[in-house]
């Protein structure tokens, strides 16, 4: 074929352009497999990027990302003109005049690495090319990979080829854009928006000359040039880059000498931008989305996702600064219980010797010492006490030690947390998550991974079951011993609740009071008359999912369940019987807006608006009833305009768990107050039970709210039934003078009970029960709460209406003990 051209110079120039048109055909289509993968047309004209997903509140807060590379595009017109310069002065000078490849400097390129002084010769384009399509990893290796210098060649052809495949489809701008977007300045920050956030927490557009300069001299060698780690090398190699800018008329003389004497001024931005609670949120809400994805076939960490969730920003930051504060407080509480005594104890107050050892063991890092050891456990030992340096958590701020591994151990179990949601049952929207104290250290989220024992939260649900069986908030029941017989492997054996104070008063009470107090030996009554099958069904249907064991002890809560299922359940109590499934997300799209899908909770009636309604007539005794548990909230500025709350606190036996859940007329909170190691808890309940631990979380919680009118949450009473109440529910309790602040039920299980010892003394006649069904009487504005408790008047000078609750309650103590002296 060749042989025709009888000009031999020509013959051997057009065999020579035959090949290598054959060889770079070879090299697109892989021939043999020998050349690996190149970038198709398709490729070229839809880059993929890997793109930042962001979490958003529902008032519009960036809360989060999610990034495998920390990269948010940005447009040509968003990107000052002196990165364009820099980078162009810098990197590839005849950029606007070669078609990808610059063959000028190729050859110049190849002659300075003869003579010694190497230099790259590859564009702005070819470099894109590496960057966007990879082209030197595995997937573009082929057989040639295993002959060095071949691979080289082949390497650089292909981003040739890559290149004029950019420069056919795209303008020098949109080059420029996609360049500026991929390429990475270190510290996992890739593309000049994030850049300009990390080291100037500024737009990109805002860069200043010498800003720009920076930053692109960092992309020969992002670790070496790095501003925070090299400060001298990155300096010096700005200059070198504003010297660029001058040499190639970017700059006149005098700007160079003025820019290059200004010394490097850094203004660190957050990449990681949201309350300190955000990371426990960005958790929650990737595993919220987790199916979602494998469904719809997104990746949180690449497809650049705008998240926006239900959460309210400032709801969100009262909840954290309620958290943070109480929880400084009862873990200075802890520490003073304990003193010098190690907290971890067994059910009869023993120390677990062994608590630490039996710790380590469950580390995967022990399981890394037997191995590397063959199980010597002196070696193990040694290590395990090694000290060294750490940062370990601290409300005071993270503090530097030198812990051993025991050590360790030791000082995270001593460590009190929490979790808190805050939910809307009309919408399902929950408003507040609070998983922990602090994602750091504690990554297990206390909202809807950790399950604890719910204490006296769980006996509304016996209540209900109560009042689904034909029972009313009036029927009386006798707070007296019980016996209740079960079946334990084959024999009888009997239950014997124990009250929270150890006290049985042999008082006659109704549903209501006996809820409102969480007096033990009521509940248990009603839940041996209505079956512990039927407190687990109505728990069930009101919305927690977890298994529960139907055993005499159920309605005092020795299952566990999660915060996310309390509050769920208790929703459907204020959302007149209609269960609402919580929803953490309410709409996803894509960079550009548009909306890939919106989410709406799914809801389903369970109760009767009847049974509803009565069930937070009943929370609500524990503020109206004498001796009420949540009645400590009388401490905060929360009753005002008729304001009412229902709530119910909860703690587990020795203290372990404390709970409150607070229900108002437009939302429910949960919160849970406790160690992870459940053998470390307070010692009694004076400092250890719900309405001291978890209940004034949620106080401070809603007063921050309350105070907060753009939140549109209004003091009020609770709506009045929009059904006929059918059921006798309206009967006023006796007074009489106790303490509320000492009655919270807390004992959980008990097959043993003391002497009991019967308090009658000034016990007035039972009140008749009014035989037919009662309105309730409309509060007057402006009017103190009727359902305060009265407090007897002193004959001090200052009236004892004028003070607060503990202040009478430690007058009365003292005068107690004046009395017995």
């Amino acid at each position: 074929m060749f042989r025709r051209i009888t000009n031999t110079p020509l013959r051997y120039l057009v065999i020579t352009i035959y090949f290598i048109i054959l060889f770079f055909c070879a090299l697109e289509i892989n021939f043999l497999w020998l050349f690996g993968y190149s970038p198709t047309i398709k490729d070229i004209k839809t880059p993929v990027l890997n793109i930042v997903s962001e979490v958003y509140t529902s008032d519009g807060k960036l809360i989060g990302k999610y990034y495998k590379e920390n990269r948010t595009p940005v447009d040509y017109e968003s990107i000052s003109p002196a990165v364009i310069d820099a980078l162009v002065a810098t990197e590839d000078v005849r950029f606007f005049n070669h078609w990808g490849v610059d063959f000028r400097s190729f050859i110049s390129s190849m002659i300075s690495t003869a003579t010694g002084d190497r230099r790259g010769a590859s564009t702005i384009t070819q470099q894109l090319a590496k960057n966007l399509y990879s082209t030197r990893n595995r997937k573009s290796q082929g057989a040639v990979k295993y002959i060095p210098l071949v691979r080289t060649g082949v390497y650089k052809f292909k981003e040739w080829m890559t290149a004029y495949k950019l420069e056919s489809h795209y303008t020098k701008e949109e080059i420029l854009t996609l360049y500026l977007n991929t390429v990475p300045f270190g510290s996992n920050t890739f593309g000049i928006k994030t850049a300009s956030k990390r080291y100037f927490d500024k737009d990109a557009i805002k860069l200043q000359v010498e800003e720009a300069a920076m930053l692109v001299g960092m992309l020969k060698a992002t670790t070496t040039y790095n501003p925070i780690r090299n400060p001298e090398k990155s300096l010096e190699r700005r200059n070198v880059v504003l010297s660029q800018m001058e040499k190639y008329d970017y700059l006149t003389p005098e700007e160079f000498k003025k820019y290059s004497e200004r010394p490097l001024k850094l203004d660190l931005g957050s990449l990681d931008e949201g309350s300190d609670g955000g990371s426990y949120l960005r958790s929650a809400v990737a595993r919220y989305l987790e199916k979602w994805c494998e469904d719809n076939g997104y990746d949180l960490d690449t497809d650049g996702l705008k998240i926006y969730t239900t959460i309210d920003s400032k709801m969100q930051q009262y909840a954290q600064e309620a958290v943070n504060s109480q929880m400084k407080l009862l873990q200075r509480r802890l520490e003073n219980v304990w003193g010098n005594e190690n907290p971890w104890r067994t059910s009869d107050g023993k120390e677990i010797l062994d608590f630490p050892e039996k710790a380590a063991q469950r580390l995967p890092y022990y399981d890394a010492l037997k191995k590397k050891y063959n199980n010597n456990q002196d070696s193990i030992d040694y290590y395990l006490n090694l000290p060294k340096k750490m940062k370990v958590f601290n409300w005071s701020g993270e503090k530097e030690v030198m812990f051993s591994t025991i050590d360790s151990i030791k000082y995270y179990a001593k460590i009190l947390n929490t979790g808190m949601m805050t939910f809307d049952p009309f919408n399902g929207h929950i408003k507040v998550w609070i998983g922990g104290i602090d994602h750091d250290y504690f990554k297990y989220d206390h909202v809807n991974q950790a399950k604890r024992q719910a204490g006296s939260t769980f006996k509304p649900f016996a209540y209900l079951a109560a009042l689904e069986s034909g029972m009313n908030p009036c029927d009386k029941l006798v707070d007296k011993p019980v016996s209740i017989p079960y079946e334990n492997g084959g024999k009888t054996e009997y239950w014997e609740p124990k009250n929270a104070d150890w006290n049985f008063t042999g008082r006659e009470m109704s549903l209501r009071a006996a809820m409102g107090k969480s007096v033990n030996s009521i509940t248990a009554q009603i839940t041996e008359q209505v079956g512990a099958e039927n407190v687990v069904k109505y728990a069930h249907l009101s919305g927690i999912e977890s298994d529960l064991k139907a055993v005499p002890s159920v309605s005092l809560g020795p299952n566990d369940v999660s915060v996310f299922e309390m509050v769920r359940a208790y929703g459907t109590f204020l959302n007149k019987g209609v269960r609402s499934e919580p929803i953490l997300v309410e709409k996803i799209t894509d960079q550009d807006g548009n909306v890939i899908e919106k989410f709406k909770s799914e809801q389903k009636r369970t109760l009767s608006e009847e049974i509803a309604w009565l069930m937070l007539y009943m929370l609500r005794g524990g503020m109206d009833e004498n001796g009420g548990t949540s009645q400590a909230l009388w401490e905060w500025d929360l009753f005002k305009k008729n304001n009412q709350i229902g709530g119910k606190t909860g703690t587990s036996s020795d203290y372990v768990d404390g709970w409150y859940m607070g229900v108002t007329k437009d939302l429910v909170t949960g919160v849970w107050v406790g160690a992870d190691e459940r053998s470390v808890h307070f010692k009694t309940s004076e400092t250890g039970e719900g309405s001291r631990t978890a209940l004034p979380i949620f106080a401070k919680f809603m007063e921050k709210v309350y105070k907060d009118p753009s939140l549109g949450i209004t003091l009020g009473p609770f709506p009045k039934p929009t059904v006929e109440i059918t059921r006798v529910y309206q009967c006023p309790t006796p007074r009489y003078e106790e303490d509320s602040y000492e009655v919270d039920s807390n004992f959980v299980d008990s097959l043993y009970i003391p002497d009991v010892n019967f308090d009658t003394s000034a016990t007035p006649s039972p009140q008749p029960v009014n035989p037919t069904p009662q309105k309730e009487p409309e509060p007057k504005t402006g009017q103190q709460p009727a359902n305060r408790p009265p407090v007897p008047v002193k004959t001090e000078p200052e009236p004892e209406e004028n003070k607060t609750r503990r202040e009478i309650r430690e007058e009365r103590r003292e005068s107690k003990a004046k009395q017995n002296n």
